[in-house]
């Protein structure tokens, strides 16, 4: 790696997303991964995915060995600036559902699919109890 690695800005970095110009950003390392493309053996789709954003959390869910960490050494580029890279996005729970006084026209539905059938089955033993010659 250099000494003294060049400073890129970040939407610099996210413009190098194509499969012959491909760069980016892991633990705040900039790497020019593009002569890897064909070589990377989840295919050059999974690291055009880890484009325009910082790559790091992608890299180490993968698990790497030490001997792919070595190989990023080569590809080595620079660093970048932290200042500019955006924010992470936080999760912002959707909307919850409002009432729906419909749910209780379901709860009737599924009492009614209970009884109804006893109903019968009761009105069925009576009729029998009834109508039997002694």
């Amino acid at each position: 790696m250099a000494s003294d690695p060049k400073v890129h800005i970040f939407e610099e970095v996210a413009k190098h997303n194509k499969t012959k110009d491909c760069w980016l950003v892991i633990s705040g390392k900039v790497f020019d991964v593009t002569p890897f493309m064909d070589d990377h053996p989840g295919g050059d789709e999974v690291l055009l995915s880890a484009t325009g954003k910082d790559a790091t959390n992608d890299f180490e869910d993968v698990g790497h060995s030490d001997s792919a960490r070595d190989m990023m050494e080569k590809y080595y580029i620079g660093e970048v600036d932290p200042s500019t890279v955006p924010l992470k996005r936080t999760y912002i729970p959707p909307p919850q559902a409002r009432y729906n006084p419909d749910k209780i026209s379901e709860f009737v539905i599924k009492i009614l699919q209970f009884l109804v059938p006893l109903l019968i089955l009761g009105l069925a033993f009576a009729v029998r109890h009834y109508t039997k010659k002694e």
